[in-house]
């Protein structure tokens, strides 16, 4: 009698296993986003990616929005999510965190492959005050020092990251700056670098400082504020681009219809990579969600590569794929921490 009581209660304890496993299986999935990419007009977006995923997994993705680069690394490096759509700098933060924050892939560029897949990242100033960088026929950053200046954040890799490093280069070999660093540069004030520096919060935060006055250079990515903008004259993402903000424009630019700046520096920048917590996905979940990622069935899709003058608010363009990356791809932004 005993031993049919044990094993009863073995049986039960094996069941209850079971379905904790499972009903953890089928919970839903927390994919978190930037700041950026949290924006109200960007929800048809997230929709469609998050599809993809759950399409893959037979399981619901729930979203968590954000408003601060630390918020959304620190919610994926402590299991509160399983995905996030992440920069460079902010997913080796998050890895360097939590080893199992691993990438899934990249959106190619237009080629379809990884040789292209960049976007940049711009140093701009309000139209008008371009004079002042000029050098030559170009730009130099020569007089960007002194100046009110606004980075993203300083999780951001083409907010601050690959900005801050080119600062850093230019003016380390010239008197005075020898040592200067990326922890100086977040610092403004009477005998740093900068008269005064700000953090926007998101892409589009550092453009609205620009184009208000409160900044007098400001560093944002291109395809973060490609929806609000608009290009005037020049060439797209060079030095000397004019844009204008769109007359449809949406928050935070709805009060700045027309305000125009120029580019004073444009840099590439490695593709951001959507990441996953590998406590919270198994080796097959991961493999099934890249291969649906990298399916003809998505790249086709008009809603994730999204075709030119199409309406539709979406972060990726006809032509371009997803395409998996290992850790290591990432290294060119490492090593620019060094600096």
């Amino acid at each position: 009698m005993k031993k049919l009581i044990v094993l009863c209660a073995l049986a039960l304890v094996a069941a209850t296993a079971l379905n904790a496993e499972g009903s953890a299986e089928k919970r839903p999935l927390v994919m978190v986003w930037y700041p950026n990419e949290s924006a109200q007009e960007f929800g048809p977006a997230r929709t469609e990616i998050a599809a993809v995923i759950e399409k893959a997994l037979g399981r619901t993705i729930e979203h968590k929005l954000t408003t601060d680069y630390a918020i959304a690394i620190e919610t994926i490096v402590n299991k509160n999510a399983a995905l996030g759509w992440f920069g460079a700098e902010g997913y080796i933060q998050a890895h360097a965190k939590n080893p199992k924050v691993m990438p899934l892939g990249v959106n190619s560029g237009s080629s379809g492959t990884l040789s292209d897949a960049v976007y940049y990242s711009w140093l701009a100033v309000a139209e008008g005050n371009e004079g002042m960088y000029k050098s030559g026929t170009g730009f130099a950053l020569d007089n960007i020092q002194g100046k009110k200046f606004s980075f993203v954040s300083n999780s951001s890799t083409s907010g601050f990251r690959v900005p801050s490093a080119g600062i850093i280069k230019y003016f380390s070999k010239k008197p005075g700056w020898e040592k200067l660093e990326a922890a100086t540069l977040i610092e403004g004030g009477q005998g740093k670098f900068f008269s005064e520096v700000l953090f926007g919060g998101s892409h589009q935060g550092a453009a609205v400082n620009l184009l208000t006055g409160k900044s007098d250079v400001a560093s944002f990515c291109d395809t973060c504020v490609a929806a609000y903008i608009e290009q005037v004259s020049g060439t797209h993402n060079r030095p000397g681009a004019v844009y204008t903000v769109k007359n449809d424009a949406v928050e935070p630019f709805t009060t700045l219809v027309g305000k125009r700046f120029v580019l004073i520096s444009v840099t590439p920048v490695l593709n951001a990579p959507f990441v996953y917590n590998g406590d919270l996905l198994s080796k097959a979940d991961v493999e099934k969600i890249m291969a649906a990622m990298t399916s003809d069935e998505v790249t086709n899709n008009p809603k994730i590569f999204v075709p030119k003058g199409a309406d539709f608010k979406g972060w990726f363009a006809k032509g371009q794929r997803f395409l998996p990356v290992e850790d290591a791809w990432f290294n060119p932004v490492r090593e620019l921490a060094g600096n």
